[in-house]
């Protein structure tokens, strides 16, 4: 079929609904709609399409269209979806928000995107005003505001924005990924086609469980498209619950799964059951899965954990997975370049790595257009476009290397990242919102390991005040108000002085030996149990 045969994602979406109008498009389980108070069931292809129709109508009959940016703060409710694929058939654009977000990021996130509408759940419709007094802020099934920001585009194609998706930025506020119909019809195509391990099909229809948020591209991408495109069913849990896990995948009778390397572990430390295998599981998709607990993982719940590589910037045009055999779990690989994708490994000096050589991972498509698939680049920041982009390469910031056998190996991150269950969190954004507090001097944020969440948020602070475990958890309940839960410091240690440069930079090589010598010495303040999720 190609991505070209559509023009759009809703293009692609009303293909399905007349190619498979009585399949299940959407799967509500028991246990989200007790979490959201909605109805639980199947949606069909037709059902969905009739909804998503007279949902396009309202926008457009309101001015909605081309050139507009619509915030959806909806969670994994199925009317993310179905406000989304309304939205893209009038030409508009989403800015998916993520439910943690507090007042410092929901005003920059709301300014920077320029959204002209926010589609919110009730209870956080003040949250959003307090942020932004002059946005329009809505419920799901409200009447609409009309919109009257005039559109800036003429016409709607592959190339036309349909989301604007926030990454963690290395050197301060968080950059918008500007993603085009192309990069989400492209994505469709690559989980249809891309075989092997990964194989998905039309027939008997493919049903798909993911606990991952429709905020971040695995979820919004990879989960929608991969099904829409092959006529099968997404089941989207309101969130990752270890202990009823596997009772949720027979529920919704799953052939997919969708995980995050925080996911097997937890479901390793569950006690043993017959109902580990009892499912019609038959793969599993993800990234970063402790490789001490791969091969077990597989062994014990009966189908492969296959893991990959991607990032938002990438979407799949730059994807590289352990489609093929051998696989080999254990050994932290996630495959090697194919179906277009080229990728080379390089040092500090700029040459490229040999063998068993760790440096940072570049990625790009073969032919004239390095960039087809990927982003479309960063929303009002052309230089740090430029600088991804540096000479036609998009560099990732992850270290890797290439073994003997050409497979890639995840090392380390380059990038000033702490990636806790998940969530990749900018130690520079914390440290920015940090800093706003008066008996703050100076700062550093850095990761601390965490045998359950990978990495744990940990800040080094200079300061005036006291410098006990009441004052550590003052400034933790602080944060708490001003960022989402899971940046908030896990971790305080105060110091005397940070390493820094000639030019007072700080040595962020040396923290992490200092990070590792605070918690040997148990000398940091554990903030840990104050961050709960709202």
């Amino acid at each position: 079929m190609g991505a070209a045969a559509h023009q759009t994602v809703y293009e692609r979406f009303r293909w399905a609904a007349a190619r498979w109008p009585d399949r299940p498009f959407l799967n509500v389980l028991p246990e989200t709609a007790t979490a959201y108070a909605i109805a639980s069931g199947e949606v069909t292809y037709a059902d969905a399409s009739t909804e998503i129709d007279a949902l396009a109508g309202r926008y457009g009959a309101m001015g909605y269209g081309a050139g507009h940016r619509v915030g959806l703060l909806l969670q994994n409710r199925p009317g993310f979806i179905l406000h989304f694929l309304a939205l893209n058939a009038c030409g508009a654009s989403i800015v998916p928000i993520n439910p943690d977000l507090r007042s410092a990021e929901l005003s920059y996130l709301i300014e920077h995107s320029e959204m002209v509408l926010a589609v919110a759940t009730p209870e956080r419709h003040d949250d959003l005003k307090a942020a932004a007094p002059e946005l329009s802020v809505i419920g799901s099934n409200e009447t609409l505001i009309r919109c009257n920001a005039v559109s800036t585009a003429s016409s709607i194609g592959t190339e036309t924005e349909c989301a604007l998706l926030y990454t963690s930025g290395t050197t301060g506020k968080p950059k918008g990924c500007i993603l085009s119909n192309f990069y989400f019809l492209n994505t469709g195509d690559w989980y249809a086609s891309v075989g092997g391990a990964l194989a998905i099909h039309e027939d008997p229809p493919e049903r798909m469980l993911t606990p991952l948020p429709l905020f971040h591209v695995n979820a919004l991408v990879f989960s929608m498209m991969g099904m829409m495109t092959v006529g099968g069913c997404l089941s989207v849990l309101d969130r990752f619950h270890p202990r009823t896990w596997w009772d949720s995948v027979r529920a919704c009778d799953a052939t997919i799964i969708h995980y995050l390397g925080i996911m097997p572990p937890l479901l390793m430390k569950q006690p043993n059951s017959p109902g580990d295998r009892d499912h019609s599981v038959r793969l599993g998709f993800g990234a970063g899965i402790d490789p001490a607990l791969h091969v077990a993982a597989e062994k014990r719940f009966g189908f492969p954990f296959v893991e990959g590589w991607a990032m938002t910037e990438t979407g799949a045009g730059g994807v590289i997975m352990t489609t093929e055999e051998p696989r080999h779990p254990g050994t932290a690989n996630f495959g090697r370049p194919r179906n277009g994708v080229e990728a080379k490994i390089i040092l500090e000096n700029g040459t490229e790595a040999g063998t068993d050589e760790p440096g940072e991972l570049l990625v790009r498509r073969t032919g004239v257009d390095p960039r087809k698939g990927f982003f479309s680049g960063y929303l009002k920041n052309s230089e740090a476009t430029d600088e991804a982009w540096k000479n036609e390469w998009l560099h990732t910031g992850d270290i890797v290397l290439r073994d003997a056998n050409g497979n890639f190996r995840f090392v380390d991150r380059k990038k000033n990242i702490v990636r806790r269950s998940g969530e990749n969190i900018s130690a520079a954004e914390v440290e920015s919102i940090l800093l706003q507090r008066g008996d703050i001097k100076n700062l550093a944020v850095a990761p601390a390991p965490d045998d359950v969440r990978g990495e744990e948020v940990m800040a080094l602070v200079i300061s005036d005040g006291a410098r006990d475990a009441a004052h550590a958890e003052e400034i933790t309940h602080w944060a708490l108000d001003q960022m989402a839960y899971y940046k908030a410091p896990g971790w305080i240690a105060f110091l005397e002085s940070l390493p820094v440069t000639a030019t007072e930079k700080i040595q962020r090589g040396e923290i992490k030996t200092i990070v590792a010598d605070l918690l040997a010495r148990d000398a940091a303040h554990d903030t840990r149990a104050l961050k709960r999720r709202t």
